[in-house]
């Protein structure tokens, strides 16, 4: 296919912003990258003698000033955060330019390079989650959106009963009869209070191994856009409770070790600094919990709404994450694991 005719196979609004821009004439090549779960498309563009950037096109237009990524990506930079730097903007053609960082996600660099290696990128990952909460909490200001919305009870409810309606029921076909829905909606409630009690913090919200890109050895963090409050939990979750990716066991508990040490309260003695971390052990769990039924409520939608089906290979990983937890703390979960079990054999 020439140059031209592959112009021309790219979206009406792509093609616009190539003319407009003067990126038509420069490009070498433009083509379509792998998309997320969101109605984003991306395309690389490489140029002559220029380093290749990446076209973000939005379902529709915006207003780039109000636009969440654009807002974020500002609040990131004062943290001095590394994100994808923005380099051009069409909010008409619902376009965003953004520097390319390349292919390799922290996902697919575990799997090609040594233990050394990977050990040092997640403590570094986890280091700049304590940057996010800590700077975060300083420039706390309503001028940016992630202070304006929260993981309330309602949102943290919506993303359980998310669970419920596309994975127990329309993934694995579950028939849920009144009283058992009651039951769980019980279970879901208590599980989305107690975590909406948890003091709030800044959070990425998908801070996992897709969202973290290896560029020139260093870690850049994308997809922040989402960004909002919520338990001091729920990143680290995110990371070492990862759907994509396996840490071994030895691992997750040496990272939770470091980010403790990063945010252990000063000035405490011996005994409310062991209280402090052992509190935080059980909120992760729970916070694991809670965030690893929301990944598997995604990953069914995906799967039978969308007609996605790439999210499948990760359902066995992150079951088996959500069976360890409630096993982990059967005393807090015992009725919510029997409820659960009615559906899900690997829970029996």
């Amino acid at each position: 296919m020439t140059k031209r005719a592959a112009i021309a196979a790219l979206p009406d609004r792509v093609q616009a912003y190539l003319r407009r821009s003067g990126l038509e004439d420069r490009a070498v090549t433009v083509h379509p990258l792998t998309g997320d779960a969101s109605d984003r498309r991306y395309f690389r563009v490489l140029r002559r003698g220029e380093q290749p950037v990446v076209i973000a096109l939005h379902a529709a237009p915006f207003d780039a000033d109000t636009l969440p990524f654009v807002q974020v990506a500002r609040l990131l930079a004062k943290m001095q955060l590394p994100i994808p730097r923005i380099l051009d903007r069409a909010g008409d053609l619902g376009i965003l330019v953004v520097e390319d960082l390349g292919d390799v996600t922290l996902q697919a660099h575990v799997g090609a390079a040594p233990a050394g290696e990977h050990n040092r990128l997640y403590r570094e990952a986890v280091a700049l989650i304590e940057v996010l909460q800590s700077r975060g909490a300083e420039l706390a200001s309503p001028e940016y959106p992630p202070y304006t919305i929260a993981f309330d009870v309602e949102k943290l409810l919506w993303e359980l009963d998310f669970f419920t309606k596309h994975f127990l029921e329309a993934y694995r076909g579950a028939c849920i009869q009144p009283a058992a829905r009651e039951a769980l909606r019980d279970e879901w409630r208590k599980l989305a209070e107690e975590l909406a009690a948890e003091p709030r913090v800044l959070c990425h919200r998908d801070y996992h191994s897709r969202n973290l890109m290896l560029h020139e050895g260093e870690l850049y963090v994308i997809d922040f856009q989402d960004a909002r409050l919520g338990p001091d939990t729920y990143d680290l979750v995110s990371l070492l409770r990862d759907s994509y990716v396996d840490l071994p066991e030895e691992t997750v508990e040496e990272l939770i070790d470091y980010f403790i040490a990063l945010k252990r309260p000063r000035g405490t003695n011996r005994r409310a600094s062991r209280e402090w971390e052992e509190d935080f052990r059980r909120r992760f769990d729970v916070m694991a919990l809670q965030r690893n039924l929301k990944a598997l409520g995604t990953f069914g939608y995906q799967t039978v709404a969308r007609g996605n089906s790439v999210y499948i290979q990760y359902i066995p990983r992150t079951l088996r994450y959500v069976a360890a937890n409630l096993a982990r703390r059967d005393g807090t979960f015992g009725r919510l694991r029997e409820l659960l079990a009615q559906y899900l054999e690997e829970l029996r």
